[in-house]
Formats: C-alpha cells, sequence, structure tokens
C-alpha cells in the first residue's frame, strides 16, 4: 500500500482529532498501554514533588537539630530549584544524544545518591552538598517527563497523559507531608534524616519500570530508527492509520523524505540537533518566536505566582495564620498536600473536554483572588496581634487551601500540557529545557527570599505581590495563548503563527451564535410540527 502524504489528510478531521467514534479493543489497548507508559515516565516527578513536601516540615527540625538561622533555611530550600538547572539545561541535550527513556534512568539514579547524602548529612554542609547532588536529578526529571509522555500520547487524550506529571508531582508532595506529620515524633536527630533519606525508595522503582517502557517513537524517527518508531505508534495510536499519519507527519518535521520507509534510514544533519538554539533564540521564524515567548511567560507565571511560598513555607504561614502547636502545622500542611492532589484530578478528565485556556484561564482567576484574600487575613492577624481573629484565621487557612486548589485544576498541569506540545519537534527538547530553567530559577529566587521578603514588607504584602504578578499572567495568558486542543504537535507552528486574540473571541462568539440560532430553529420547527 502506498503511504499516505500528510496533505491528503489537511481537510480531514482526523487532523485535529485522529480518533475513531467508537472505543474498539485496539484503541482500548493503545490508550492502556499509553496510560501505562505515562505513568512511569511521571513517577520522575514524584521525586521533585517528596522534596519539595519533605522540605517544608524537615527545615523545622533541621534548624534546631544544626542551628542553623532563617537565611540558611532560605537557602536550603530554595537552592534545589537553582540546581536543578544544571539538570534541565543538560537533559535538553541528553536526551537526544541517549534517548528519552535512558535520560529518565539518569534523573533516577542522580537523584537516588543525593537523597541518600542528605539523609546521612551530619552537618550544613554535608546536608547542602546532598541538596545539589539531588537538585541535578530533580533538573532532569522536570524536563523529561512531559516532554516523553507527549511524544508517547496519541492526540485523543494527549492532555490526559501529559497531565500525569503534575499528578505525580502532587501525590510527592503529600508524600513529603505524611513522612513529616508521620516521622516529626521521633528523636530530632533521626526524623528529619529519615524523612529526607527514604526519598530515594521512589527512584529505585523508577529504574525498574524503565525496563517496561518503550523509546518516544519521535526520538526514534530522529535517529532514523523508523522500524522501531513504527511499531511504537503502533501500540500507542487509537487506529493503524492514526499511527501511519503520526508516522508521517514526524518524518516531515523531522525533514526525512517520505519515500523512505527502510527499517533504518539516513537522517539530514540538521535535524540532529545542530543548529537548532540558532532557529530557537537567534533567528526564529514568526511563528517560532511566538511559541518560544508564549512558553516561557507560562513558565515564568506559573513560579512568580507564589505557589513555591505557600507549599513549602505553609507551616509558617499555618504559625502567622495563629496555629502554633508543631503537631497542628504539620497536620494543616497534610490538609494542603491533600487538597492539592485531589484537585489535580479535575484537569486530567476535562483537559481533552473543554480545552486548555478554559481551564488555564479559570485557574488563574481564582489564584488572583484567592492570594490578595490570604494577604487581607494574615494583614489584620499582623496588624492586631492582640486581639483573637478567628475569622481573619480561618479566611487565612482556607485560603491556602482554595489557592493549591486552583493551582492544581489549572497552572500546574497546564503548564506541562501546553509547553512540551507547542514546540515544533525539531526544538521541543531545547525549547522545553529553556522554560524549565526559566522556572526553576524563577521559583528558586522566591523560594530563597520570601522569609527576607514578607520581614521587609509583611506577610500580608507579600501575598498581595504575587497576587498582582498574578494578575499580570491572567492578561497575557488571555492574550498570547491560543487554544491547542485537538491539535496534532506537526500543527502547532502554523497555529501559533495565525493566533489573534481579538479574532478568537469573536470567532467563539460568532459560533455560540450560531449554535444558539441553529437551536432556536429546531425547537421553533419543532413545535410546528407537533402543532
Amino acid at each position: 500500500m502506498a503511504e499516505p502524504k500528510a496533505g491528503d489528510y489537511a481537510a480531514s478531521p482526523a487532523s485535529e482529532n485522529p480518533v475513531p467514534a467508537s472505543e474498539s479493543p485496539e484503541r482500548h489497548s493503545a490508550k492502556k498501554y499509553a496510560i501505562c507508559c505515562s505513568i512511569l515516565a511521571s513517577l520522575t516527578s514524584v521525586l521533585l514533588g517528596y522534596d519539595i513536601g519533605v522540605m517544608s516540615g524537615a527545615a523545622i527540625f533541621i534548624k534546631e537539630d544544626l542551628h542553623i538561622n532563617d537565611t540558611q533555611v532560605e537557602i536550603l530550600i530554595g537552592t534545589l530549584k537553582l540546581y536543578s538547572l544544571i539538570g534541565s539545561t543538560a537533559a535538553g541535550r541528553t536526551s537526544d544524544w541517549i534517548g528519552r527513556r535512558y535520560t529518565i534512568v539518569i534523573a533516577a539514579v542522580i537523584f537516588f545518591i543525593g537523597a541518600i547524602m542528605m539523609g546521612l548529612a551530619v552537618n550544613y554542609a554535608f546536608l547542602m552538598l546532598g541538596r545539589f547532588v539531588a537538585g541535578i536529578g530533580v533538573g532532569y526529571a522536570l524536563m523529561i517527563a512531559p516532554v516523553y509522555t507527549a511524544e508517547l500520547a496519541p492526540a485523543s487524550c494527549r492532555g490526559f497523559l501529559t497531565s500525569f506529571t503534575e499528578i505525580s508531582t502532587n501525590s510527592g508532595i503529600l508524600l513529603g507531608y505524611i513522612s513529616n506529620y508521620a516521622f516529626g515524633r521521633l528523636s530530632l536527630k533521626l526524623g528529619w534524616r529519615i524523612m529526607l533519606g527514604i526519598g530515594a525508595i521512589p527512584s529505585v522503582f523508577l529504574v525498574l519500570g524503565v525496563l517496561a517502557m518503550p523509546e518516544s517513537p519521535r526520538w526514534l524517527v530522529m535517529q532514523g530508527r523508523l522500524g522501531e518508531a513504527k511499531r511504537v505508534l503502533d501500540k500507542t495510536s487509537d487506529s493503524k492509520e492514526e499511527a501511519q499519519l503520526r508516522l508521517v507527519e514526524i518524518k516531515e518535521a523531522a525533514r526525512i523524505p517520505p519515500e523512505e520507509n527502510d527499517e533504518i534510514v539516513p537522517v539530514p544533519k540538521q535535524s540532529q540537533g545542530e543548529g537548532v538554539w540558532k532557529e530557537l533564540l537567534l533567528r526564529p521564524t514568526p511563528a517560532v518566536r511566538r511559541v518560544l515567548i508564549a512558553s516561557l511567560g507560562l513558565y515564568f507565571f506559573q513560579a512568580a505566582s507564589g505557589v513555591g511560598a505557600v507549599v513549602l513555607y505553609s507551616p509558617r504561614i499555618f504559625e502567622k495564620a495563629g496555629i502554633t502547636s508543631k503537631n497542628k502545622k504539620l497536620g494543616a500542611t497534610v490538609a494542603v498536600g491533600f487538597v492539592k492532589t485531589i484537585f489535580v484530578f479535575v484537569p486530567t478528565f476535562f483537559l481533552d473536554k473543554f480545552g486548555r485556556r478554559p481551564l488555564l484561564l479559570s485557574s488563574l482567576g481564582g489564584m488572583i483572588v484567592s492570594l490578595f484574600c490570604l494577604g487581607f487575613g494574615l494583614t489584620m492577624l499582623d496588624t492586631h496581634p492582640e486581639d483573637k481573629m478567628m475569622w481573619a484565621t480561618v479566611l487565612s487557612t482556607v485560603t491556602v487551601l482554595t489557592f493549591v486548589a486552583f493551582f492544581s485544576i489549572g497552572m500546574g498541569p497546564i503548564m506541562w500540557v501546553y509547553t512540551s506540545e507547542i514546540f515544533p519537534l525539531r526544538l521541543r527538547a531545547q525549547g522545553t529545557g529553556l522554560g524549565v530553567a526559566l522556572n526553576l530559577v524563577t521559583g528558586g529566587v522566591i523560594q530563597m527570599t520570601f522569609l527576607s521578603l514578607y520581614h521587609a514588607i509583611t506577610i500580608g504584602g507579600s501575598f498581595f505581590l504575587f497576587s498582582g504578578i498574578a494578575s499580570v499572567g491572567w492578561v497575557f495568558f488571555f492574550t498570547f495563548l491560543p487554544e491547542t486542543q485537538g491539535k496534532t504537535l506537526e500543527e502547532m507552528e502554523g497555529l501559533f503563527g495565525n493566533f489573534h486574540w481579538r479574532e478568537f473571541i469573536h470567532s467563539n462568539h460568532s459560533s455560540q451564535t450560531k449554535n444558539q440560532t441553529t437551536t432556536t430553529t429546531n425547537r421553533d420547527v419543532l413545535l410546528e410540527t407537533n402543532g
């Protein structure tokens, strides 16, 4: 049979959502296989989540045991993301060199070594060294998991599968909080070391799980291994036709001639990574420039909205809100982790149904309101310390929970989904790595300076500031980010080249008006018929 050309599908619904209407046994099997692989890949994010969650509580005991001050606590907590910058920067090139699959192994091994070092730390310097090693592993994991999942998943459930990264991160945070609460009752010298040391356990399961995972079909095509790529696509696509179409599109993006169909084919030099940074940063096309700005903006505002401060310093926030008992503070942080994890399932099931933009804008809007109310409640408690303002305590506690809930339904998972699917194949690894680096630097700076910031402008003022930054982010998202639902990864460059937000709003309004008119006409016809 002759191989179809990409243009043959230009006007077909399959190019937007190449999924049969019926749930055939083959489609069910492909989805099950893709889901299993995505779950295994997303376990890399458990590493980051656990480290974030466990350090928020462990810092209380480390400060007491090692006799360190607030500045050293800030450095200990915040530097993980800065160290992760090394890993995320290297991960793009590494994954293009040895493949997505073995890059995941590297992430797990490095984090395993770092977790063991932190668990055995005898002083602050050795603890920081272990933090450095673990941070590199986290950087690798952050970059590679969403890229691997996006390249493996069919378009029909790519958002669902890519959001597993955020589910794993939140699950890791919850496990870290539970670890704080469980081991906080042990002796001072033993408790926090066990909390940090057992973080090595997920790494072992991850390395074992990789043995059952296939390589990314897009990476295989980039290496000229078409036969292997076709077999992976056959196992992860909704139909044989979709697998064939995906292969045609990937070959076109990799600049492999369509007539090349051997098991192994030569790959043009330009598709193996040369000149990527020049095309991405120095001489981008208008569409690539817009993709880059959209991606970097999303990565920046996600971190700059203050989620790291809320999640990592939640015991401090609850203390300022009037909860002084150590066990009660750690118990309240478990509630934060539970809410954050539960609500992340909302986009998992609705992302591919309602689209990226509605959930993203709703999520950030709720975060803005929550941050403002949290700042107001903490300001009232801070300015009236002699009064027992129970309403302000309740408001501050509840808005911490609503903040992480709104974050989980959009800003958390959609950042990974959106940014991993909008870059062209030839630029995806480096573009995603660059965005992750910006996210890590922004988050690291906020985490390293939060205590100093709230001492300077009060803790309430800090959250007013985060609310203002998030408001700017909402405007940016509204005007700059198009909807990507149902688009194949290879269609994104054209989508960004033609997007204008005013036309998007107008087209949506026209579509709604048309649907309402059609509904009214059908109802009138029905009434006349019945009459």
